[in-house]
């Protein structure tokens, strides 16, 4: 049938499954919107900065496991997108941007609102294009969600200029089903030497990252593990692929990780890396970053191996298929003495550092990990947990104890302040049944926080915690531990948060005495829509242990 391309680009998102689509309009891209607005099977979510639009597809995606798409009109509405494509390039997140773009005879002119996305975009995409002819849509849209999904997820931007979208063409469903399967093959046959490994390690240790969630390798990873008998350590973005109770887990690794999962990184003589990619984050300083150890890495990227640490046995493939095929090679075994060494370590870190965490003693201003532990309490660890960036976003990671996948969001590699908020509005369109809770602290908070328009616009319930320390809390840790205490332009002067709230229709309670944080956290998880919870915490709190940059997992420090 003949149709207008921005006809087709509704058409071809709609048959390629799309539900919801986040979005801002323009000029560039206004033939497409006017396509949207009968369409009854799908839903725009009209945020109100494009950066929340590109978030907000990542909350989805994350959550989800399908693609999440955003949309935007060409210049400052396609620049807006950047921040978000590169956080999806480095945590592995699949969505698909489109941009509208000037009319091709004008492309190289310094037209109104032209901007080069595709050439902005080349380093953080695993692919772009641009669409200069109506005819190209439909298989060049569902090529978009190929690349998006298969192997390594990521980012893909097009970019469809004006004339293409108001230009006729024949629309062909065919041209949308020419990519059916999105999974990589396992590319290598290494599971005998690997297992060679497994059989006769003494102490065996399993990092788990983002890999096993993205590919619904839960079970496969507990049952593996049991079997073998072997601890689970979890990167930030691994957090929620095992429940914290199992009795496998040992906690999290990485520079404000547990003490225990650091320390004996370097005592072990088996490392199962499973979709994980090595981060600075996690080694800290390579020259001694377990030199002691063979390693398997397991991912879907052979790119990541042997990338920042060289290791013994690659496998090449998705994390779900990798470990059922090496289940089938591996004998049953224990490892408790080697566990106990992670107990007795988290004992130690408990006394020093998690018990005066988490409790308060009288004329304390409230800790941040005194909320999150009570919240946790409070929601059995069932809840969405959607952090943003800093010192609470770590607090989250170690003080919430995640039982259910798919829990934790959160932005990794590129550290995204103003993350949290669109991000849950994402994740709470992908599974509206879930509890969203947005923790989020004051500096981060104020960098998206007119997207609070949309919760209630699209009536949504997400529950937000602003732990507010008036400060940039991360950056002041080091300038107090690093730079002398001085304090260099980290301390804000805050509007009044609730007030916002309010204006934006969204009820709120601001608590300083710890006395009330119980029944403020009840009212919150109480409340039928959205609610703001403002906590004030210390201004001084620091996130402990830590390894210090520069410095060795084997440094990590409790104090």
């Amino acid at each position: 049938m003949k149709m207008a391309g921005a006809e087709a680009i509704v058409k071809s998102l709609v048959h390629l499954d799309v539900k919801h689509i986040f979005g801002y309009p323009g000029g560039a891209i206004m033939p497409t919107y006017d396509a949207l607005f009968n369409e009854e099977n799908l839903h725009h979510v009209l945020v109100r900065h494009e950066q929340g639009a590109v978030i907000a597809a990542e909350g989805y995606a994350r959550l989800s496991g399908k693609v999440g798409v955003c949309i935007a009109t060409s210049g400052p509405g396609a620049t807006n997108l950047v921040t978000g494509i590169a956080d999806a390039m480095l945590d592995s997140i699949p969505i698909v941007c489109l941009t509208g773009q000037v009319n091709s005879a004008l492309i190289g002119t310094d037209a109104f609102q032209e901007a080069d996305i595709v050439g902005m975009t080349i380093p953080i995409t695993k692919w772009n294009y641009q669409i200069s002819k109506a005819s190209e849509i439909p298989y060049i849209l569902a090529k978009a969600f190929h690349v998006a999904l298969s192997g390594r997820h990521g980012p893909v931007l097009i970019d469809i200029t004006k004339d293409a979208q108001q230009g006729e063409m024949e629309f062909d469903i065919k041209d949308l089903e020419v990519f059916i399967d999105h999974k990589l093959q396992v590319l290598n046959d290494e599971f005998e030497n690997a297992a060679k490994l497994i059989n006769s390690a003494k102490k065996p240790y399993i990092f788990a990252g983002h890999g096993v969630t993205k590919a619904n390798a839960e079970n496969e990873l507990e049952r593996f593990a049991s079997l073998a008998g072997i601890p689970i350590a979890c990167t930030l973005h691994g957090l929620s692929c095992i429940p914290m109770d199992h009795p496998l887990y040992v906690g999290m690794l990485g520079m404000h990780g547990n003490y225990g999962s650091n320390l004996l990184t370097n005592e072990a003589d088996l490392i199962i890396a499973i979709g994980m990619r090595f981060d600075d984050r996690v080694t800290g300083n390579l020259n001694t970053y377990a030199k002691q150890a063979k390693i398997i890495h397991i991912d879907i990227d052979n790119v990541e191996f042997n990338k920042n640490v060289k290791v013994d046995v690659t496998i090449c493939g998705d994390a779900k298929d990798v470990l059922s095929e090496l289940y089938k090679h591996i004998l049953p075994n224990n490892h408790d003495a080697w566990i106990k060494k992670f107990h007795d370590y988290y004992q130690e870190e408990h006394d020093e550092v998690i018990h005066h965490q988490i409790t308060n003693q009288a004329g304390q201003m409230i800790k941040m990990a005194e909320v999150v532990s009570l919240l946790s309490e409070k929601t059995q660890g069932n809840a969405v947990i959607v952090s943003d960036v800093g010192q609470h976003q770590m607090i989250a990671a170690r003080y919430y104890e995640f039982k259910y996948p798919r829990s934790h969001i959160t932005s990794g590699g590129l550290g995204t302040m103003g993350y949290s908020l669109p991000a849950a509005i994402g994740a709470k369109f992908a599974a509206p049944k879930r509890e969203v809770i947005v923790i989020v602290g004051d500096g981060g908070f104020q960098m998206n926080i007119q997207e609070l328009a949309v919760l209630t616009q699209e009536n949504l319930s997400v529950k937000i915690i602003l732990l507010n320390n008036e400060h940039l809390g991360m950056v002041r840790q080091w300038q107090e531990m690093f730079f002398e205490e001085r304090y260099s332009f980290t301390n804000l002067l805050n509007p009044d948060f609730i007030k916002i709230a309010e204006a934006y229709s969204i009820p709120g309670l601001h608590i300083e005495d710890a006395s009330d944080l119980d029944s403020a956290l009840d009212k919150l998880l109480n409340a039928e829509g959205s609610f703001l919870l403002e906590v004030m915490v210390e201004k001084q709190g620091k996130v402990f242990p830590m390894v210090a940059a520069g410095t060795g997992v084997g440094d990590i420090r409790l104090k």
